[in-house]
Order: structure tokens, then sequence, then C-alpha cells
């Protein structure tokens, strides 16, 4: 079984920017966390809708100069917010600033979406968050066809001197981008539609999912099953992606955690980010490592061993 890895999100809602990069300082000097996180959304999309949130890519460049050695991004990006060939540049820029540490993290963004029958539950949350911004809410079709084409124009802007580009949606002229990145970053995917998963099979690195509370095991293992499908379908090997889920950590419940995290490891799953609720507790990293990183580890090791 592949050793499992963790990450931290601290989603930058109702908190300030200083106990935000308090955290991240504390888990750079954790090597048990290997990476950290953040999320796009531009106001609150559960509880008061006061209150204040951080933008996710500005916040992003600040913490990459505050840290060393963890790799970062977005858990994921809206391709609606930013114009692909703008969001290249940003992500360059962080990408320098962190010295090759990025992980690109991609979604399809705000669509117009059906009663959900699997996934986040409730009212859709884009609705209120792009109206209030001027941003249209899209087809799922349209949503996944952009994002595509946004996948496409971010690899030529890492690999290639100038090019066009020509799509359904989006057209370039004459881009140029530098620098370029010293690695090309690690393209992870998140969502869990058959299309999206089809995207997924084509293009990413890592994939990732909500976990509980919002999806159960067997709806992860049913999705996980159904990307193997498109993998097989394209002739790639499904081990080359990464599974990934996000788990809400309860702090009054750390035995809770370790079980849901040995869980998810019989469904493939292979990295957890633990996604913290504010106000984030003193030592915060301290704590994740001793009560549900190293237990969890030692327990899937003896498992693994039996």
């Amino acid at each position: 079984m592949a050793q499992i890895r963790f990450g931290v999100k601290t989603t930058p809602m109702r908190v300030d920017y200083n106990d935000i990069r308090r955290v991240w300082e504390e888990i750079d000097d954790l090597p048990d966390i290997e990476d950290a996180w953040l999320w796009d959304h531009l106001m609150p999309i559960n509880g008061p809708a006061d209150g204040p949130v951080l933008e996710g890519w500005t916040l992003l460049a600040a913490l990459a100069a505050r840290t060393q050695r963890l790799q970062l991004g977005l858990l994921v990006t809206s391709n609606r917010i930013r114009e692909p060939a703008v969001l290249g540049k940003i992500a360059g820029t962080v990408d320098a600033i962190a010295g090759g540490r990025l992980i690109m993290g991609l979604g399809v963004g705000g669509t117009r979406q059906p009663p959900n029958t699997g996934g986040i539950p409730g009212p859709n949350p884009a609705e209120a968050e792009y109206t209030a911004y001027g941003l249209p809410l899209l087809s799922p079709a349209e949503g996944l066809e952009r994002l595509a084409e946004t996948i496409t124009i971010l690899e030529k802007m890492w690999t290639e001197t100038e090019f066009d580009f020509h799509g359904k949606h989006y057209t370039l002229v004459g881009n140029r981008s530098e620098p370029k990145p010293s690695r090309r970053p690690p393209l992870l995917i998140g969502g869990w539609g058959n299309r999206t998963l089809r995207l997924i099979a084509e293009h990413a690195d890592l994939w990732n999912i909500p976990g509980p509370p919002h999806n159960g095991l067997d709806f992860i293992t049913d999705r996980s099953r159904m990307l193997d499908r498109h993998c097989a379908e394209i002739g790639r090997n499904p081990a080359e992606i990464t599974r990934s889920v996000q788990l809400i950590v309860d702090y009054d419940n750390p035995a809770a955690a370790r079980r849901t995290v040995l869980d998810l490891t019989t469904a493939g799953i292979t990295h957890i980010v633990l996604s913290l609720r504010a106000p984030y507790p003193p030592a915060v990293g301290a704590w994740l490592t001793e009560q549900i990183i190293t237990p969890a580890r030692e327990q899937l090791s003896a498992r693994t061993e039996n």
C-alpha cells in the first residue's frame, strides 16, 4: 500500500491573515505535513453572510513568501473568476515566489446546478456569490469545455515561448509568459461528475473530492472506480493519478478523523487534506501530527503488516 500523505487547508473565511500565516509558518516546520491549501471564494458560502473573506491567489502569494518547504495551492481555483491566461500569469508569479512549490488546483467553478444527487448538498452557494461579483453562471457542459481550454492554455504558457490559441470560448494571439515555472506544476482537478472524471483521466496528476461529511466512503469508492474506467478507455495507468480527499477536522474528536483516514485508504486514497475550521487552536499543526497523522500512519502500518 502506498504511503499516505497529508496536507492542511486553512479556509480564509471569517479569519484574518495573521491567524492563517501563523498556521502556515508552523506547519512549514513539520515534515509530516507536505502541502498547504486555500480556497477560491469571494464571499462566505455558509453560515452568516457577513465577515471577511480573503482572496485566494493574493493570499497564496503572501504565504508563499513566508514559507520555505510546503507545496501549496488553491483547493481549488474556480475557472470562472479569472481569464485563463491571466490565471496562468498569476500562477507563474506565485510559483516564482514559492521557488517551484506550486500545485495547480483547478475546478469548473460556478455553474447552474440541478438538485444534487451526490456531492455537497443544499442550495447552490455560487448563485449569490457570482451574482454579487458580476460573474454569470454557466451550464455544467460549458463549464467543462472552458476548463479543458484553460488546461491547454496553461500547458502552453508553461512550455512554449509564444503561441496562439483559438478555442470555442477563448482566443489568444501572440501569448508570451515569462518566467516559466521551474518545473511543470502538478495539476490537481477537483470534482466527481462523469465528464469531470474523464477530464481528470486525460490531464490530472491529482484528483480531489470532498470527503465526509459531504461524501461517504461508498460514493468516493464509486467515483474512484469510474475514474479507473476512464483511464482504461484512454490507455492511461490509473496509478499515475493521486487520489486526494478533503476531510474537515473536528477538534473535539480526533479519533473520528483517524478512523476516517483509515477507511479512505481502503478506497485507494493516498492524500488527505485536513481542513481546519477557524478559530485555529494554538500549535494546531503539532496537534494534527500527534492526534491524527502519526497514529493513523501507525495503525495503517500495523494493518498492512497483518
